[in-house]
């Protein structure tokens, strides 16, 4: 890949985030959920879990760090679904660099926006929740690798699914599945506190990992104590995340250009012949 795409696509995905950022609806969607995770740990910040000093809160709040960045994949998804349904992919396959620098740029745009949640929800959240280990550069070089890597395993992830579903309304059919990997995955609780054979389930999913390396840089080591073994495991962390990343990237090309190559304006047009119908 030439250094012509990587800057088409960059200059693209900025463009879109920009847009996402002077949008009133997408505005809104940045702020809910943000709000609504800092009210829930506002709720439970002093609660604990069996016999650990540690507040519930401080144990939750990296989980919905690893949470949220999981949940890029469902956006990255529904973002290409929703191009693919109004023709955008097809403009893009009449633009310099095509559909390569279109789906850089959904990365950046996907990536920004993230951060941006991310912000909303982690300073206030930092400032309220108590117990967490924040004051010291390794906690946060922890939490660089583990998003990175995540993002990495998630968003050709996400790619994959946006290029299967067929229409924006076929996503809710998405939505129930990652809401019950989210479930499992130890997030609102410990994952200890499941039985063995749904601890397993949930530790074939990216979700478990990004929730316990965020856990892994922000909680005080005795927290170790309520994970599986006793342990942070980043090892397995790295492998787990690093094989989601690499089967993604396999995939997610060929499925892409297939799809691309699919895409002519007969089919957007019957496409939104059928939505008109159903509006109707």
């Amino acid at each position: 890949m030439n250094r012509a795409v990587l800057r088409a696509g960059w200059e693209r995905g900025l463009i879109e985030l920009r847009q996402s950022l002077t949008n009133a609806a997408d505005l809104f969607n940045h702020g809910f959920w943000p709000l609504l995770m800092i009210i829930t740990l506002y709720c439970i910040r002093d609660r604990a879990f069996g016999g650990a000093r540690l507040p519930l809160g401080a144990l939750v709040l990296p989980s919905i760090l690893g949470m949220n960045a999981a949940m890029a994949m469902v956006t990255m998804s529904q973002t290409l679904t929703a191009d693919r349904e109004d023709g955008t992919l097809l403009r893009a396959r009449a633009t310099p660099h095509g559909v390569r620098a279109y789906l850089i740029g959904r990365v950046v745009s996907v990536s920004g926006g993230l951060l941006v949640d991310l912000a909303i929800f982690a300073i206030p959240a930092l400032l309220l929740i108590p117990g967490l280990a924040t004051g010291h550069v390794g906690a946060w070089a922890t939490v660089l690798w583990v998003l990175a890597l995540g993002l990495l395993a998630t968003l050709p992830l996400g790619a994959v699914l946006g290029s299967v579903f067929t229409s924006v309304r076929s996503q809710g059919l998405l939505t129930l599945p990652v809401l019950g990997i989210i479930a499992i995955s130890g997030i609102f609780y410990p994952i200890t506190a499941l039985p063995g054979w749904v601890q397993g389930v949930a530790q074939a999913f990216p979700v478990y990992w990004m929730g316990l390396g965020m856990r892994s840089a922000l909680l005080p080591p005795g927290a170790v104590a309520v994970e599986i073994g006793d342990s942070w495991r980043h090892l397995e962390t790295v492998a787990v995340l690093g094989a989601w990343a690499v089967a993604g990237l396999l995939v997610a090309p060929s499925l892409l250009r297939r799809m691309a190559r699919r895409e002519s304006g007969s089919t957007v047009a019957a496409r939104r012949e059928r939505a008109l119908r159903r509006a109707g």
